[in-house]
């Protein structure tokens, strides 16, 4: 945890390996997870580096399980995730795992082709079979060319044949057999009865059992057809065409008896091969069953060398070629872990001399480091979704795991919505450990989910504020009895039964003794829910609320600026920016939470009439003024606040001109000009115990860049007059921004009681048991309406002023945001989707 408040000291280190151990280094220090590489052969080509041929045969490796795991989908096998994660193999152990998976790849192959051609020809015998049953029912009738079911009757105006054809009657009828896809018969019917001139009689029935299409894969209904003709031209014709459309012409005996012996053979040869299609499926099987087996530890074993081969590729060789170089960036506290796994590898590998790291000085800006866990993970994403914290500047994560849902509760604050809202979050909680709630496919639920205990602390948080506005769906609650007393101020009026039925409206006057009997217990009286000028009353509670919520956050945020400068060596910005940033705060808009609570205590409602207004007396403030209609809050007044406006423009110029000034003395005292004619550094190397990557001049520049060797002055004057003028201007608008707080925690309140009065008041009109019958359906269009805007879009709209505030008003006064963050060679677990 003592990361989260400030990123982890990095440093730039030197892997130095030998190259008969440097795999197994690689491999160790990528199990865990603690470097990241940089890369040393930029300038050289992807195809040009030394282990490009492993890369290669690693991503062969890869095709060939893509390959087998397409045939595991073919066969409808859906291959489960890896049950343990396997160390990447080493050589001997990766040449075994290609082999068998090649071997494997090649059985399928084979396997599959056999079962294709088996299933073709079954596939075929079986049309045979059909062909042949129904055309022995065509042919055997007593006509002589049989009874088709769609006989082609020929045209009236000519002859079925020629006159001079006559003596060829006696010619043999031959036959044509076969099966056609559906959708072409008809095409197929008229192209015969056009080529052929009627010399023809086709008749077409559909197959009794469908059977599936080489060419789609789909089931199909076949048409069986059978074609008498006598001439061998037509013949030849009927062929032709045949082919043309696609057909599965099958041989057609021209006996009776010749067919049943076709049929009878078609019988055993369709046994014989279903017993050997079947044997052939078993054995698929069987293929198919070790590689569902074995293939989920090959592809991550396969994918964790290919990554180690990637980053040695990022490694240079000595002058002798036996050592490897590789710079890394690395935790200081996890170089023990780095030489430790390195130690490991050299012994798995057997290399008798062990590989080393050791640390490079650089000037260079290391990345950012912040370690988080399941809870602080969202709000650390937060943070970074911003930018990412530079190096070793303060993190404001760990201040807005407290400071965001408070002020999205403000906006937000109802006990039943905020209920809700942490009842969902505790049941994703709860079960956060489920796989059908981690590996969901909608990214809106997985926002959701990985936001579980932001979305906890919100709800918990908008109960509380809930409880403070004394909200429930927008009806108050009576934790407490009220303190103001009705009867009180029945007994000391004259209210008669006339007064009473002429005045809808009564007024409550706290200064009669026993009407007001001091403040509720917590939170707003539930009396001020029945008021008529209850709105009035939660407009200036909450507007005053939102201002000093606001300006303690800001000044908060200036406060933790305190912790950058010390850290950095910049003390100087205590004095010279740190200091008129706070006067400059709290002189204005300090002093105007001073005169809230102050008007708060000395006022009562014996003497509120006369209390002034804080409006005026601040915009006097401003114009050096006094309004003799506003009486003054205190004597002195005018002077107090006459000093403090001189106190806060008297600011601004040190702020502007202070660190420049400074910076441009120092270094006129600290150059020294030598013999050469060159000027020595403004600061020289690190102190003790400053970071072995940061240089004094990063830390006066305010950069990171290695050549910061002088300063460019005129750059830090119109950087410190940008961030002036953003500071002031600021205060007054960030100010201002803050209510937003007053005017969304409102508009929650006014929706949820208008949704209260337009839709569940009408459930309790009714009398009797229709109001009981009403109820129901009222009931559930208020629950969805609920949810949908007063949960879902309100939340998210708070949800996003919230994020605005931080972002902001918040984060501006101290951090930077302009690093980047360290990403460590890391074997993923879920390395394949």
């Amino acid at each position: 945890m003592g990361s989260l408040f400030r990123s982890e000291e990095v440093c730039l280190a030197q892997l130095f390996l030998q190259s008969a151990s440097a795999y197994s280094c690689i491999s160790e220090l990528g199990e865990r997870g603690l470097l990241e590489f940089r890369d040393l052969n930029s300038k050289v080509s992807p195809f040009q580096r030394r282990f490009v041929g492993e890369v290669r045969r690693c991503e062969d490796m890869e095709k060939t399980f893509t390959f087998l795991q397409q045939e595991l989908r073919g066969a409808g096998r859906v291959l489960g995730p890896c049950p343990e994660s396997p160390r990447a193999p080493l050589a001997r152990e990766a040449l075994r795992v290609q082999e068998q998976s090649e071997q494997l790849a090649q059985e399928l192959r084979e396997v599959s082709r056999n079962r294709a051609s088996l299933r073709g020809r079954l596939r075929d015998l079986r049309q045979y079979l059909h062909v042949l049953r129904e055309g022995q029912r065509f042919t055997s009738l007593p006509a002589p060319l049989g009874s088709p079911p769609r006989p082609r009757a020929l045209s009236e105006r000519e002859p079925v044949l020629d006159p001079s054809l006559h003596q060829h009657l006696e010619r043999k009828i031959n036959f044509v057999a076969g099966v056609i896809h559906p959708w072409r018969v008809t095409a197929f019917e008229r192209l015969l009865w056009r080529a052929c001139r009627g010399y023809l009689v086709a008749s077409f029935v559909e197959m009794p059992e469908p059977m599936e299409d080489p060419a789609t894969g789909e089931s199909v209904t076949w048409v069986i057809f059978l074609i008498s003709y006598w001439g061998e031209q037509i013949g030849q014709k009927i062929r032709k065409i045949s082919d043309c459309f696609h057909c599965q012409v099958y041989p057609y005996p021209e006996s009776d008896a010749g067919r049943e012996d076709t049929i009878t053979g078609l019988h055993s040869q369709i046994q014989d091969l279903s017993v050997v299609l079947e044997e052939t499926e078993q054995y698929l099987a069987q293929v198919l069953d070790k590689v569902a087996l074995a293939l989920p530890a090959w592809r991550v074993q396969v994918q964790k060398m290919k990554a180690i081969y990637l980053i040695l590729n990022q490694c240079s060789f000595d002058v002798t070629e036996k050592c490897l170089i590789a710079e890394v960036w690395c935790p200081v506290q996890d170089l023990t872990q780095v030489q430790d796994a390195l130690r490991q590898g050299s012994y798995q590998s057997g290399s008798s001399v062990e590989c080393f790291v050791q640390r490079v000085p650089t000037s260079e800006s290391p990345p950012t480091l912040i370690r988080t866990n399941k809870f602080t993970s969202g709000f650390q994403s937060i943070v970074d979704a911003y930018g990412v914290a530079s190096y070793q500047e303060v993190n404001p994560a760990p201040y807005a795991i407290i400071t965001f849902p408070f002020i999205f509760a403000i906006m937000f604050g109802d006990v039943g919505h905020g209920l809700i809202m942490f009842l969902f979050a505790l049941w994703m909680v709860l079960y956060e450990d489920s796989p059908r709630l981690r590996q969901g496919t909608n990214e809106i639920w997985l926002t959701f989910f990985e936001g579980r205990y932001l979305i906890l602390l919100m709800g918990a948080f908008s109960i509380y504020t809930g409880f403070i506005y004394n909200e429930c769906f927008s009806k108050a609650t009576v934790i407490f009895p009220s303190a103001w007393s009705v009867a009180t101020m029945a007994n000391h009026s004259s209210w008669s039964s006339a007064y009473l039925a002429t005045h809808p409206s009564l007024t409550l006057d706290p200064n009669v003794t026993g009407v007001f009997r001091g403040p509720y217990p917590f939170g707003i009286d539930p009396i001020w829910s029945l008021a008529t000028n209850h709105l009035n009353f939660l407009n200036s509670f909450k507007m005053k609320m939102s201002v000093v919520l606001g300006i303690v956050h800001m000044g908060f945020g200036v406060v933790l600026g305190v912790f950058n400068h010390v850290h950095f060596k910049q003390r100087h910005r205590l004095v010279l920016e740190f200091l008129p940033e706070m006067i400059f705060l709290l002189a204005l808009f300090g002093y105007l939470v001073f005169l809230i609570f102050y008007k708060w205590v000395k006022f009562s409602a014996a003497n509120s009439l006369v209390a002034p207004s804080i409006l005026i007396h601040f915009i006097d403030m401003f114009l050096f003024t006094s309004n003799d209609e506003n009486l003054p809050l205190y004597q002195g007044q005018v002077l107090v606040q006459t000093v403090l406006v001189v106190l806060a423009l008297a600011s601004v110029p040190v702020l502007l001109l202070g660190t420049p000034l400074y910076l441009w003395c120092r270094q006129r005292a600290l150059t020294v000009p030598v013999a050469t004619g060159e000027q020595e550094p403004l600061l020289e190397g690190q102190e003790a115990g400053n970071s072995v990557n940061a240089t004094k001049e990063d830390v006066e520049s305010g950069g990171h860049g290695p050549d910061a060797k002088r300063l460019d002055f005129s750059e830090i004057f119109m950087h410190q007059a940008i961030h002036t003028i953003e500071y002031c201007l600021g205060c007054v608008s960030n100010t201002a921004s803050y209510l937003r707080l007053w005017a969304l925690s409102l508009a929650h309140a006014q929706l949820s009681e208008v949704l209260w009065t337009m839709v569940m008041r009408n459930g309790f009109v009714g009398l009797s048991y229709v109001g009981g019958v009403v109820l129901v359906p009222v009931f559930a269009a208020f629950a969805v309406l609920t949810v949908a805007i007063l949960l879902v879009m309100e939340g998210l709209s708070a949800f996003l002023h919230a994020l605005r505030l931080h972002w902001v008003e918040f984060q501006n006064k101290f951090y930077v945001g302009a690093g980047y963050k360290l990403c460590p060679f890391a074997f993923a677990p879920d390395t394949w989707d």
